[in-house]
């Protein structure tokens, strides 16, 4: 799958720090890989989205919006009941955001663990202001330019006056260690059922690269260690939850009963049904 680098793929000013795009799509996606180059709000405004990045993972429907840290993250895009999908994006950089934070007196530590991205649901100002920036695109281009950034910083004042500024630790934290970075990547991750093309995307690296680095670190194959984290977790629903090999093997990975009943025996040398008899 080739990747979409955002917002550089899209006919937009590059040259302008803070741009927005009206996106339309008739066609749903699963997984994009998606190389954000600008941190960006996505108001959604019809249909459903899923993203990953590398510390979390969210979903929404058009009820609500969402703030992402630029960096690598996975797309899902799912039409509405009209077969219709709508989202305005609006990109703005690091240095925007220090901007904003130096003009109106914030500060925020830099502390990582922060999650790359946060959703927050729609209320009477916030679909206003959509509305308005849509308004803006229809006027000239040196107008945009300017009316945009004011929108940027008038976005920013209200969500900081209403959730406070912990959102903006994500957009402003430094990358942490690269070794606790491509962890927590992994763990976070461990029940997205995520391939390791996919993972690797997400940490930045080739999956051959990728591979080395994850038997580094777990001495063993991500395959391996995905197959026995599901397992163990399975093990957990049967004995700890009194569910039954039915209910499961979809939730902890498994596309079909059989393989799931082949790889449990295999790895504890019963079924499931004499597991759970036990």
């Amino acid at each position: 799958m080739n990747t979409i680098t955002l917002p550089d793929d899209l006919p937009l000013d590059h040259s302008q720090a803070v741009q927005v795009f009206d996106y339309q799509s008739a066609k749903e996606i699963a997984k994009q890989q998606i190389a954000l180059n600008r941190n960006t709000f996505s108001f959604l405004t019809e249909g459903t989205k899923e993203v990953v990045f590398d510390n979390s993972a969210l979903a929404i429907d058009n009820s609500q919006f969402l703030i992402m840290k630029s960096g690598h993250c996975l797309m899902t895009e799912r039409l509405s009941g009209n077969r219709n999908y709508s989202s305005v994006l609006l990109f703005f950089s690091n240095e925007t955001v220090m901007q904003f934070l130096r003009k109106n007196g914030l500060t925020v530590n830099g502390a990582s663990g922060y999650p790359s991205v946060h959703s927050f649901r729609y209320d009477e100002f916030i679909q206003r202001f959509v509305s308005s920036l849509l308004d803006i695109a229809k006027l000239s281009k040196v107008t945009q330019k300017k009316l945009i950034e004011v929108k940027l910083e008038e976005i920013l004042l209200y969500l900081t006056e209403i959730h406070g500024t912990g959102f903006l630790h994500a957009l402003t934290a430094n990358s942490d260690n690269a070794t606790q970075k491509f962890i927590r990547t992994v763990e976070m991750n461990q029940w997205n059922k995520l391939t390791v093309n996919e993972l690797a995307f997400l940490c930045n690296k080739s999956v051959s690269s990728f591979k080395r680095e994850f038997e580094k670190h777990y001495g063993e194959s991500p395959i391996k260690w995905f197959q026995n984290k599901r397992l163990e977790k399975a093990y957990h629903l049967l004995h700890q939850e009194h569910k039954n090999a039915s209910e499961i093997y979809f939730e902890v990975g498994y596309e079909n009963l059989s393989s799931f009943i082949q790889a449990y025996k295999s790895k504890y040398g019963v079924t499931p049904k004499q597991h759970h008899k036990s």
